[in-house]
């Protein structure tokens, strides 16, 4: 079992940041790739970004691409989502991920746990 716990949701005005953190507990880490979703009302939880189990290698989605960043602390069991140049179709609840793969995966059956999610909302 790995437990993933997402903080650092808010409310931000539309050009603003945010970074999202995820806490890992349980199995080793460093086995999982680790990834964040999002979800927003009456939508289906969308691919956002993803890392590889030793980090290095990253993918995001080409609505991100540019403002967000994906990293990963092994050490610590931590993995980020910067977000800049936020927008209001940014707003959403962001899930955090684990994958117990090599590759990065960009859909939800891809994942074995997910954290409850953290609300993001960008106001315009």
């Amino acid at each position: 079992q790995v437990q993933l716990v997402e903080s650092g949701g808010g409310l931000v005005q539309a050009g603003g940041s945010l970074r999202l953190s995820c806490a890992a507990s349980g199995r080793t880490f460093t086995n999982y790739a680790m990834g964040w979703f999002r979800q927003a009302p009456g939508k289906e939880r969308e691919f956002v970004t993803a890392i590889r189990r030793r980090g290095g290698s990253t993918a995001y989605a080409d609505s991100v691409k540019g403002r967000f960043t994906i990293s990963r602390d092994n050490a610590n069991n931590m993995v980020y989502l910067e977000m800049n140049s936020l927008k209001p179709e940014d707003t959403a609840v962001y899930y955090c991920a684990a994958a117990n793969r090599v590759d990065i995966g960009r859909h939800p059956n891809e994942y074995d746990y997910w954290g409850q999610g953290t609300q993001v909302t960008v106001s315009s």
